[in-house]
């Protein structure tokens, strides 16, 4: 199933997104359809010696090299008892990756507000795999953390973050401006926080909703607002407020218009592009480029 035949990437309102459904077992977990390319019925795949287990190995689709992740192992649920299962195939960044899982319910359009934060009590550290929950018609939708996956997975592409302690920037550079690190993986939060921490800055300020971001930026209004906050770093998909929900909010507001924003995110193709552009971003970056987005925020900081 080609998701351009089911309507992905239509013109949806910011603040929605479209949730595709699937099952693991009998329970329910989601991905952004943005993320999603195609859904085939599993295929034979060929293994990879010394992989994790969770890795079934590789096959040629499309011309492409795809690897398998065993969601049910992953989950640690037991895999059902049928001829086949279903693949996901997603694209990270420029990197094929295929999630088995046991069937697809179909696609939900719901609000940003409508996904929360996990609960605390559900682990929400670094090794947290997931990163939002929906809540739809009484259900429970797990949306998971995709990307954290693939990388423990070995599956993607490393970070190119390249040595950033090498980075130039102007002798004058103020290091202690505020820096907000918007992200809602954990994991993810903590790479790029650590990244910019290499380079000399010293004072970030990390978020994992765009929510919660906000209402930090907003009490930072009639402060000495050039001094106190120098940039943000913003995902796209996040729960409560998207990133183009909240880079539109600081534009929009001409205390902050002039505040750099850097989205950074997997969902930078040309159609988010686009939405981006629009919504007011300074400047967007894949998750290979982690070191591009550290140089144009010391750039854009250094002429504001």
């Amino acid at each position: 199933m080609n998701m351009e035949n089911i309507g992905v990437e239509n013109e949806i309102d910011p603040s929605e997104l479209e949730l595709l459904e699937f099952l693991v077992g009998e329970e329910s977990f989601g991905i952004n359809i943005a993320k999603v390319s195609e859904i085939i019925i599993h295929c034979d795949v060929t293994h990879v010696p010394s992989a994790p287990r969770a890795v079934e190995g590789v096959f040629m689709h499309r011309d492409k090299l795809v690897t398998v992740i065993d969601l049910h192992e992953i989950l640690e649920i037991e895999k059902p008892e049928r001829e086949r299962t279903l693949l996901v195939v997603c694209d990270f960044d420029q990197v094929s990756v295929a999630f088995d899982v046991t069937n697809v319910n179909g696609i939900q359009r719901l609000k940003w507000a409508q996904v929360e934060k996990p609960p605390a009590i559900s682990g929400n550290t670094e090794n947290s795999l997931a990163t939002g929950v929906a809540k739809i018609n009484e259900k429970i939708i797990m949306i998971l953390d995709f990307e954290k996956i693939v990388c423990d997975m070995n599956a993607g592409k490393d970070f190119e973050i390249g040595e950033v302690s090498e980075i130039y920037s102007p002798p004058e550079f103020d290091y202690s401006r505020k820096l907000l690190i918007i992200e809602d993986s954990v994991f993810l939060n903590k790479v790029v926080s650590d990244a910019f921490k290499k380079v000399g800055f010293t004072n970030i300020s990390q978020f994992y909703n765009g929510k919660d971001a906000w209402t930090h930026i907003s009490g930072l209004k009639g402060t000495e607002l050039r001094q106190t906050l120098g940039g943000i770093v913003c995902d796209i998909e996040m729960p409560q407020m998207d990133g183009h929900t909240l880079v539109r909010l600081v534009k929009k507001d001409k205390e902050l218009t002039n505040t750099p924003i850097i989205m950074f995110s997997s969902l930078i193709h040309d159609n988010m592009r686009q939405k981006g552009d629009s919504a007011g971003a300074d400047a967007q970056y894949s998750r290979a480029q982690l070191s591009e987005c550290i140089k144009t925020m010391i750039e854009l900081m250094s002429e504001r």
